[in-house]
């Protein structure tokens, strides 16, 4: 045994260069157990945000689980970078409320759109081109783009959380006469608390917490907040029926209404990875040989190829965690995390039965603080001008009052080639600003013939 246990210390240390970059094999695997607890959050609140979108719940949970295994271990072995992968917190929200739900897309063509986007996203990679185009859209709509699924994530869970009610002009806060309601203000005070106390694994503890808690507190005739299952624990049987979901002739058939959204799963997955892959690699320290943070061709390409496999795996958008961020800061280094992190999400599979049970009372708080962390960044406003402030705020503006993130996304890239026209700024005026107005022109054409 340990004639094998030192052969495999040693393939481990060549392959994913543990030794060359300061770190020690179990440095890496304990850096892997921080970052699964920092985003295991995601197998109950991924499935809960999907089911809205007419979805099974269990099939959710397999395909969520399965596509955060295969997302970091194309990560870990391609590109040998800590950074854990699984369906991203933004994409899954517009991918269920905006796509299904308001526009009224069926879940296969929503899932054809995902892979095109990774595909698009995919060839960028590969290629000089990525950062021609980070350069060359407007930072202002990057901004709002950011800051309106912010907005829009915390609502969902206000929403789903029961925080936020039908009142008579619009929203109202939750009875506070429903323990319920009491439940989930409590989930998002602890929550608060444990996130900025940074305490390991903060949201999956909300979660198991709020989860045990809703076992006691009514909710509804004579039922409890939460459903425990007859068994906790099944062996998993993955949704076969979910594998390669795609529809082609209902995409192409409705071409430039679902293109914007296609645009934006590919725009949306190429700046939150970039964003979160640079933040942490750069915590990190890792550098290449001329001394610039190890983000490469390959990390991208491993981003890309995760959305791709997700989406034929029957999921919304993955991408780069920056939950990869506390595994880093536990001394993680190489690709060795990410195996950490898959394996322990496999293993996670065989407790589907609990996951299903959890409430959306418990996954609210945690939608909440991710929405108002996204907010968080608002302060990056004071970098852009007076005029070009507008811009951001109006799109959190629409999303809030309006819940339709695709409206707020078209008027602040068409109200940026506006001022900038005005402005005789002309130097702003490209022709990928040109173009991607065609298309959202031609999404509110469409979208208001279907009313």
């Amino acid at each position: 045994m340990s004639v094998f246990s030192t052969f495999f210390n040693r393939y481990c240390d060549r392959y994913f260069q543990i030794s060359a970059r300061g770190s020690s094999f179990w440095k890496e695997v304990l850096a892997g157990v921080t970052t699964f607890g920092a985003m295991a959050y995601i197998m109950a609140v991924n499935p809960d945000i999907l089911s809205a979108a007419g979805l099974d719940r269990h099939d959710m949970v397999m395909t969520t689980i399965a596509s955060a295994v295969l997302g970091s271990l194309i990560m870990a072995l391609w590109a040998n970078l800590p950074i854990a992968l699984a369906p991203a917190m933004s994409s899954n929200v517009i991918f269920a409320q905006v796509v299904v739900i308001r526009m009224g897309v069926p879940p296969a063509v929503a899932f054809t759109m995902v892979l095109l986007g990774g595909l698009a996203f995919l060839t960028l990679s590969l290629t000089q081109w990525r950062q021609k185009i980070v350069r060359a859209f407007p930072v202002p709509v990057r901004l709002g783009i950011h800051f309106a699924i912010g907005a829009f994530i915390a609502h969902i869970g206000m929403v789903t959380g029961g925080l936020a009610i039908k009142g008579n002009d619009g929203l109202a806060f939750g009875h506070l006469t429903d323990p319920a309601v009491l439940l989930a203000i409590s989930g998002l005070f602890l929550a608060a608390f444990l996130r900025w106390s940074r305490v390991p694994a903060a949201m999956l503890i909300v979660i198991t917490i709020i989860t045990i808690v809703g076992c006691f507190v009514p909710h509804g005739a004579g039922a409890k907040v939460t459903q425990l299952p007859t068994h906790w624990i099944d062996w998993p049987h993955y949704p076969t029926h979910m594998l390669f979901p795609y529809d082609f002739k209902g995409f192409f058939s409705h071409f430039f209404l679902v293109l914007p959204v296609t645009l934006y799963f590919f725009l949306g997955d190429f700046f939150d990875a970039t964003g979160t892959m640079m933040a942490v690699i750069q915590r990190s320290g890792l550098k290449d040989k001329e001394g610039q943070p190890l983000l490469g061709r390959d990390a991208f390409a491993a981003d890309a190829t995760a959305s791709i496999v997700g989406s034929a795996l029957g999921t919304s958008t993955v991408s780069a965690y920056l939950e990869s961020l506390v595994g880093v800061e536990e001394g993680g280094k190489t690709g060795l995390v990410g195996v950490t992190v898959a394996l322990l999400f496999a293993l996670s599979s065989l407790f589907w039965p609990l996951i299903t049970s959890v409430p959306a009372v418990a996954t609210a708080p945690i939608l909440i603080l991710v929405g108002l962390g996204m907010l968080s960044g608002l302060t990056d406003l004071k970098n852009l001008s007076a005029r070009e402030q507008i811009i951001p705020l109006l799109m959190v503006l629409i999303t809030v009052m309006t819940g339709d993130f695709m409206i707020s996304l078209a008027l602040g890239l068409l109200l940026f080639t506006f001022l900038a026209i005005t402005s005789r700024r002309w130097q702003d005026i490209t022709v990928m600003l040109l173009t991607l107005d065609g298309v959202f022109v031609t999404y509110l054409v469409l979208s208001s013939r279907m009313g």
